[in-house]
């Protein structure tokens, strides 16, 4: 993948890249660039959750664990047992590797 638009990818991920795993693997971002964008797949998938979650059509995807092992890649590892004050549960921000 070349030419990435990093704000359109800021907005919905999965449009722009097809895995978790691209957005790792894409030379033309920086890491702080690659977290912003997983981070936000992450919360898009967590919103996605909460609304099958309350009655809304749809399926769960299993993509959540693919998108935390890829930010895991780029940021080093994650705090991811402190609860955050809405259902998404919004992840700490660390320092990018």
């Amino acid at each position: 993948m070349t030419g990435i638009d990093f704000h359109e990818a800021l907005l919905d991920p999965a449009t722009v890249f097809d895995t978790p795993e691209d957005v790792v693997r894409e030379a033309s971002l920086s890491n702080p660039e690659k977290a912003e964008i997983l981070r936000r797949w992450q919360y898009n998938i967590a919103e996605e959750d909460v609304a099958l979650e309350e009655g809304m059509q749809g399926s769960e995807t299993g993509m959540m664990r693919r998108v935390m092992l890829a930010l895991q890649q780029v940021v080093g590892d994650l705090e991811i047992s402190r609860d955050g004050p809405s259902k998404q549960h919004g992840l700490r921000r660390s320092k990018e590797k």
